[in-house]
């Protein structure tokens, strides 16, 4: 069952095995991975969706995030995933996310901020009001929100680099935003359960780039750089 409700979108799911890891409840991509769903399928419902962008040659692409998760849904567990515009200034839009349990309680939430892009010229474009309009805003999730810029440690250790695989990529031929999570996630020493992510996404990587990764992991937080072949940041990922 899906809602469309003044200027937000809502869908109904349950958690599938596919979703769980060893704790049988819901892994951090998978709960990301909802959101996006979320904001693809509101984008569609207004018709705005992937096609109609396509033929315009625009994208709505994700520059920063922090997801907060109270608890990870478990296997079998009825969730309810939301999302709204909160706010359009200039080339960027603002958007919310929640996931609610079956009572209605709300387990986890995100800000996020998109950029809007010219896919022809390459670069950010304004958008015009018949791309922000069918969204409308709604007032901002009572939530703790850190600020966009990701302070980076002093001292990093380099890790194993790897390449763009084929199963990183999405329909605008880069990596997947989820998928810098889960390559951030591989750094984490031990068992760690995440609370919260934010991600500040810097350039594109496409299928063949090497990347580069350096981890720092501090009393309350890891961050993982992931780099190129010359220390030029693709995204920063902090977990706590």
């Amino acid at each position: 069952m899906t809602t469309a409700m003044k200027n937000r979108y809502e869908f109904e799911g349950r958690v599938r095995y596919s979703e769980i890891d060893h704790r049988g409840t819901m892994t951090l991509p998978a709960l990301i991975n909802y959101f996006q769903d979320c904001s693809t399928f509101h984008s569609e419902a207004v018709g705005l969706g992937m096609e109609h962008l396509k033929q315009e040659k625009k994208a709505w692409v994700l520059s920063y995030w922090q997801i907060v998760v109270e608890r990870y849904p478990s296997l079998c567990e009825k969730i309810t995933t939301g999302t709204f515009a909160t706010e359009f200034k200039g080339l960027y839009g603002n958007r919310n996310f929640y996931m609610n349990d079956e009572s209605g309680k709300r387990i986890a939430c995100a800000n996020s901020i998109w950029v809007f892009m010219d896919l022809e010229k390459g670069r950010p474009a304004r958008p015009a009001a018949e791309n922000i309009e069918p969204y409308g805003t709604c007032a901002p999730l009572d939530m703790s929100y850190e600020g966009r810029k990701i302070a980076l440690p002093g001292e990093t250790e380099d890790r194993q680099p790897f390449p763009v695989r084929k199963y990183h990529i999405d329909t605008n031929e880069h990596v997947n935003n989820c998928q810098y999570v889960q390559m951030a996630l591989e750094m984490l020493p031990g068992d760690a359960l995440v609370r919260q992510a934010r991600v500040d996404y810097k350039k594109s990587a496409v299928l063949g780039d090497m990347v580069f990764p350096r981890a720092s992991q501090e009393e309350d937080r890891t961050v993982i750089e992931l780099c190129d072949s010359e220390g030029k940041l693709y995204a920063v990922v902090e977990l706590k």
